[in-house]
């Protein structure tokens, strides 16, 4: 590429027919030339954008079959009641001590403390100022603070954006789940309350993991749209997966629901 004027402030030999000699022009019309010229040969400055977002992998190509999209599995369930508040969590000072339900507190699983639910009931929590959702099991009793609703376990705290702040309005929804053998495990990367989200983050999985697909729960009020992966057989075949999806920078909940 030809340097132009813009190296040396002169104009080259090819161009000299293209325009009138310097010498028969006034100093005013010649600045203007040569700042002309300056403006549309010079070089400007190139910028990069960075994109600081987890990359994953580039897309594996198939030379002879398109990739179909799985429709949405709908799960609808009844919701037997909506509650509005202020959640809590609990930690630490706890970990490893009985719950009301005699299992032993483990600060790491999704459960919750309530005081009036059923032990064994599944509640679906929202925060209702991030929009972030999830299911948690009752097996505690709890919170015992005015006003205070629901206690969440420390790992629940974290993933619904309450642990830094320590309390959240939430929405607390009872759903009536039926009881079942566990025999699966699945990989939880989104809930969302918006399906295009959803649908965008399962179709950026799909590069680079098969079994993704959208799950709705639908409830009185609500419905959300989650993303996952799976099934696993066997827990440590769901922890494999979960690590990569860990260290490309997602948020993982292993469930066996």
């Amino acid at each position: 590429m030809n340097d132009g004027p813009c190296r040396n402030g002169t104009v080259p030999k090819e161009m000299d027919n293209h325009f009138v000699s310097h010498k028969t022009l006034t100093p005013g019309v010649t600045l203007v030339i040569i700042l002309s010229l300056f403006l549309f040969t010079a070089c400007g400055p190139r910028y990069v954008v960075i994109d600081r977002r987890p990359a994953l992998p580039p897309e594996k190509k198939e030379a002879t079959k398109e990739r179909s999209v799985p429709e949405t599995k709908i799960e609808k369930l009844e919701s037997k009641g909506v509650q509005y508040g202020v959640a809590s969590w609990y930690g630490g000072e706890f970990h490893g001590r009985p719950t009301s339900s005699g299992e032993v507190y483990d600060m790491y699983q999704l459960t919750c403390a309530h005081n009036t639910l059923p032990l064994g009931t599944t509640v679906m929590v929202t925060n209702l100022e991030n929009g972030r959702s999830l299911e948690l099991k009752v097996n505690d009793r709890g919170p015992f603070v005015k006003e205070r609703i629901i206690d969440v376990s420390y790992s629940a705290a974290q993933m619904l954006g309450i642990w830094e702040k320590g309390t959240a309005p939430v929405k607390v929804e009872v759903i009536d789940l039926a009881i079942t053998p566990v025999l699966r495990f699945t990989l939880q990367i989104g809930s969302f309350t918006d399906e295009a989200k959803a649908r965008n983050l399962a179709e950026q999985l799909r590069r680079s993991f098969e079994n993704v697909y959208v799950t709705a729960v639908e409830t009185l009020t609500e419905k959300y749209y989650r993303v996952r992966i799976g099934q696993f057989d066997t827990r440590d075949a769901a922890l494999r997966i979960a690590e990569k999806l860990s260290q490309m920078g997602f948020k993982v909940l292993v469930t066996s629901r």
